[in-house]
């Protein structure tokens, strides 16, 4: 059997509470205070280390790149000048390998040129001791599918 017992004075017509229970509120962020105060001590402990000191050293500029071209008709031009013969480029070729750091060597040569010229030059480039030969191509050959 159900019992209502009225308070004194007071009209309840059974409105809902409109009071929130702050009670399990207060628990849940006395539990995470408490979480926090022993875990942060933790996290912030560290291994003791020393660390290196930086010096700040200029950088070196590298030197300019060495741009051989190769026409079909088997003329070394160094950049834009025309090379006699292949003793004249080993020798260029030989003055640049010296230079530290050493510059990288680009061969550019045309689409109809033949390989053997092409070999010739990174023959004499690797006589006179260049460590870095490269080649220039344009994007988008034959093999692009174009």
């Amino acid at each position: 059997m159900a019992m209502s017992v009225q308070q004194p004075g007071g009209d309840d017509d059974g409105a809902p509470m409109s009071e929130i229970n702050t009670t399990p509120l207060v628990d849940v962020m006395l539990v995470l205070l408490i979480v926090f105060m022993i875990t942060i001590p933790v996290i912030t402990h560290t291994v003791p280390v020393e660390l290196p000191k930086v010096h700040n050293v200029a950088t070196e500029t590298k030197p300019e790149n060495v741009n051989l071209s190769v026409n079909k008709e088997g003329q070394v031009f160094w950049n834009q000048s025309l090379i006699p013969d292949s003793d004249a480029l080993l020798e260029r070729l030989k003055a640049v390998a010296v230079l530290k750091p050493q510059p990288e060597v680009h061969v550019r040569a045309d689409q109809n040129t033949r390989y053997e010229h092409v070999g010739r030059t990174i023959l004499t480039a690797q006589r006179a001791g260049i460590q870095k030969i490269g080649f220039i191509t344009e994007p988008g050959g034959r093999g692009a599918g174009t």
